[in-house]
Order: structure tokens, then C-alpha cells, then sequence
């Protein structure tokens, strides 16, 4: 009787924690945590920019495929129909042979189009990570004061990112990478080496710089409530830094568009007048001098 109610006492608490678990995770972070800790080259940039299923890399590479398949059909229009020689044929009939000078682009036309068309897959993932890491980025700091404050409270670390999880952060990918991180911990893994693989799978400075801050705080048993508010703080004028140099950067960056773009507009509209009037003073005293 005695080992039955242990057994019951056993097994009503794995049932419990495998609840708990489920309701925690996704499937997607579950794979994730089942997978190694060292993927392919491939598999890592691809975590790196939010897609953690085991079946990206094939989704990837099969996209990959297809999009270089559009371009040979691209180039292949290009190639086999009239639409090259028609080009060819506008460029001779400007006058001055002004058209010979668009002759490269006709002929490299087809060739950008499959390198461009093959591409794209890999555009869209560094974009999706380029946005990845501004959202982080983004809401870093404002984690790091909520988990801080929430410290100075008296909760610890995991009751913290507990009360995280109920705020709109948790919809956001700073939240989907602690919810992976406290899966680690519930898959039986220590604080230090969830915080490290948190740290590999986001590839953030930011990130990077909070679990070094963790892990020494971890082993030297410092309070963490002050390592979250110093490192909120650092962020937060790392990111004014980064806002005054990209202002004062500007106009350097705006030189380009406005000699390319703006200045030949207003040549035209201020200096056309003038040259027209010079081309035609010009052609009546030479209809003039031949009469």
C-alpha cells in the first residue's frame, strides 16, 4: 500500500511538470531545445533570425532552389525572346549615340536578374534578423527595469520572468529567448549554461554583455537586482550614443542624394532658361552668316 501511494505521489508530480512544460513552450522551442548544442553553419544563422524549426534549413535551401529556377526563367525570356533586341534597337535609335552607352546594361540585364532572383531568400532572412535585433535592442532596457524593479520587490529571477511573460514583451522576440531560456532551466539544464545558450542563439551585444553580467553575478554571488538596474542603465545610454552619432552622421549621408538628385532639378530650372536662349541667339546668327 505504502509503494502504491508513492508511485501515485510520483507520477502525479511528472504529470504536473509535464503540464507545466507544455504550457510554458512551443513546439518550435521545444525542438529547439531537443536539437544539439553546436548546429550546422547554416542552421545557426537561421536561429539567429527566429526561425528555430527543424525544418528551416530545408525550408530555406528548398526556397533557395525555386528562387534561382525564377531567374533562370527570367534570364531565359531575356535570352530567347525578342525582348533583348528590342532593347537593343531603342538604344540605336538615340541620337548622338548617347544609347551606346546603356549597351553594358542591356547585356548584364539578364545576369542581375538571376542573381537577384536568387537572392531573395536570403535577403528576406537578413532582413528578418536585422529586425530581430532592433526589436531586442528595443526592449532590453525596458525588461531590464521591469525585472530590476520586480527584484528589488523581493521575487527571484524565475518569478520574475514569470510576471515578464504576462506583459506585451512576451509577444516580442526579447520574450520568445527568455521563454526558451526558462525551458533550458525546466529541461534540467544549470542557470550559468542556459544563460550562455540564451546568448548563442540570440548573437545580440547587448544580450551578450547582460549574460556576462549574469554569469559573473552568478558565481560571485552579487545581488541581481542592482546587475539588471546597471545594466538597464548602460543600455539605455548606449542606445542615446548610438541615436547622437547616427544624427550627427547624417549629413554626410544626405551629401550624396542631394548632388545626385536635388542639385541637376535645380540647374535645369534656374540655368535651362538661359542655355536656351544662348542655343537659339547661336542658331540665328548661324542661319545669318550662311545666308
Amino acid at each position: 500500500m505504502l509503494l502504491l501511494i508513492v508511485g501515485w505521489r510520483r507520477w502525479t508530480a511528472a504529470a504536473r511538470a509535464k503540464e507545466r512544460f507544455d504550457d510554458t513552450l512551443s513546439d518550435v522551442q521545444i525542438q529547439e531545445i531537443a536539437a544539439s548544442d553546436e548546429p550546422g553553419l547554416l542552421r545557426r544563422w537561421l536561429i539567429h533570425a527566429g526561425f528555430r524549426s527543424r525544418t528551416a534549413s530545408g525550408l530555406f535551401l528548398l526556397s533557395h532552389l525555386a528562387a534561382t529556377g525564377l531567374g533562370i526563367i527570367a534570364a531565359g525570356i531575356v535570352f530567347w525572346t525578342d525582348v533583348g533586341s528590342l532593347m537593343l534597337s531603342g538604344l540605336s535609335i538615340v541620337p548622338g549615340g548617347f544609347g551606346d552607352l546603356f549597351l553594358p546594361a542591356v547585356y548584364i540585364a539578364p545576369w542581375f536578374a538571376l542573381v537577384l532572383f536568387s537572392s531573395l531568400p536570403m535577403l528576406f532572412v537578413r532582413q528578418r534578423r536585422q529586425l530581430r535585433v532592433e526589436q531586442i535592442e528595443q526592449d532590453l532596457p525596458i525588461a531590464l527595469d521591469l525585472m530590476a524593479t520586480l527584484s528589488e520587490a523581493g521575487l527571484g529571477f524565475d518569478a520574475t520572468l514569470s510576471r515578464l511573460f504576462q506583459t506585451r514583451l512576451s509577444r516580442r522576440p526579447l520574450g520568445q529567448e527568455f521563454r526558451t531560456f526558462q525551458a533550458d532551466l525546466l529541461a534540467g539544464r544549470s542557470r550559468v549554461q542556459s544563460l550562455r545558450r540564451l546568448s548563442r542563439r540570440a548573437e545580440v551585444a547587448s544580450i551578450t554583455l547582460l549574460v556576462s553580467s549574469m554569469v559573473q553575478a552568478e558565481h560571485l554571488g552579487m545581488g541581481l537586482a542592482d546587475v539588471l538596474r546597471r545594466m538597464a542603465d548602460d543600455l539605455r545610454d548606449r542606445r542615446r550614443e548610438r541615436a547622437n552619432a547616427f544624427a550627427a552622421s547624417l549629413p554626410v549621408k544626405l551629401m550624396l542624394p542631394l548632388m545626385t538628385c536635388f542639385l541637376p532639378g535645380v540647374f535645369v530650372w534656374t540655368l535651362g532658361p538661359i542655355f536656351s536662349h544662348f542655343i537659339k541667339l547661336a542658331d540665328s546668327v548661324i542661319q545669318s552668316g550662311t545666308l
